[in-house]
């Protein structure tokens, strides 16, 4: 769920709440539906900005000493690359 749907389930659940007034479906409490929407709104609303918070990155430093066989130099390869959690 998205930033979006959770604000659209939020804005129809505020609707059905504090709106839309209608005894014609007795079967169902729509002021109930109408919380339950708003309550899953703001689950999602918040669970979708914590997903989307940066994560924390970690630089991994590797370096590699050997001997080129063709010369006897030593040669050292360093390699620096950005991890994500």
């Amino acid at each position: 769920m998205r930033i979006g749907s959770s604000i659209f389930l939020i804005a129809v659940g505020a609707i059905l709440t504090f709106a839309f007034n209608a005894d014609v479906v007795s079967v169902v409490d729509l002021d109930m539906v109408g919380w339950i929407l708003m309550g899953v709104g703001v689950i999602g609303l918040i669970a979708s900005i914590i997903m989307s918070a940066p994560r924390r990155q970690h630089r991994i430093s590797e370096s590699r000493s050997g001997v080129d066989p063709n010369t006897g130099e030593a040669v050292t390869r360093n390699e620096t690359r950005d991890s994500s959690i």
